[in-house]
């Protein structure tokens, strides 16, 4: 993955089939900053519009993932009593919108993972990590409330308790620890992690496009509890009625086109 020589808003490259996100502000470890948030629903939005893109890959520079977003905008988020548009609900759009896209993604973890990001992380479908990463979580060491949808998430794909631990004790966590309570997917020594995730990449983008989707949407729907208020044969008539192409894709390849591009 090639680092970038100056701090830029995230940073998207096509190569075929898959679609790759990088976060370019390694000096700052990848901290979202708030003209970051427009930019990256805007680069969801072309991804979801063009029927070639069959996998998303969302990644770093540099030696982390990223340092998330600002803690205090989203607590405010938290404890506001309206929905009032502010900086803490636009990351928490973000991430909701990165969870909701018809494309299968895979977080490649270069390193460690802090704050909203570990929430960014989860939003993706697998996340495939170093082994020297970490995660942390410091929301109640600094006194924050943070926002329920993320509580939710961290729930629903880790469960009670280690949802509870990771909030609660404020602890950082190394990553075999990551991969036994299951936010890690996998975990590769550095010198494996894109022969990891491009074998995965591969996979996604062979399969059939519209029954991704719409089985994507209807385990998300599960995830979130709703599977009594929506039937799943519904969910998934919705998702299959999306405007994007049926055809089988083919397996990635090193020779296909390759853009890079800023918003």
């Amino acid at each position: 993955m090639p680092d970038a020589a100056e701090a830029s808003a995230p940073v998207l490259e096509i190569n075929g089939a898959r679609a790759t996100i990088r976060l370019n502000r390694p000096k700052h470890l990848n901290r979202l900053q708030s003209e970051d948030l427009g930019d990256l629903v805007k680069l969801f939005d072309r991804i979801e519009a063009d029927p070639a893109i069959r996998v998303l890959v969302l990644t770093g520079t540099g030696r982390a993932f990223s340092a998330g977003y600002d803690l205090n905008s989203v607590a405010d988020r938290a404890t506001s009593a309206t929905a009032q548009p502010s900086a803490g609900s636009a990351f928490e759009a973000v991430v909701d919108r990165l969870e909701d896209l018809g494309v299968p993604t895979i977080c490649r973890l270069n390193g460690g993972v802090y704050g909203g990001a570990t929430d960014l992380a989860l939003a993706c479908d697998f996340r495939i990590g170093v082994d020297t990463a970490e995660m942390f979580m410091p929301a109640a060491r600094l006194g924050l409330h943070y926002y329920k949808s993320g509580i939710a998430r961290y729930v629903s794909r880790l469960g009670v308790d280690n949802a509870k631990k990771l909030f609660l004790t404020a602890q950082k966590i190394t990553a075999p620890e990551m991969l036994r309570i299951g936010y890690l997917t996998a975990m590769v020594p550095l010198e494996m992690l894109d022969e990891e995730v491009d074998k995965l990449a591969n996979i996604l983008a062979g399969n059939a496009p519209v029954a991704i989707r719409g089985m994507k949407r209807a385990i998300n729907e599960f995830a979130r509890g709703n599977s009594m208020k929506k039937p799943p044969t519904s969910v998934i008539a919705r998702a299959c009625a999306a405007p994007r192409s049926r055809k089988a894709s083919r397996p990635l390849r090193k020779s296909a086109r390759r853009n890079s591009e800023r918003p």
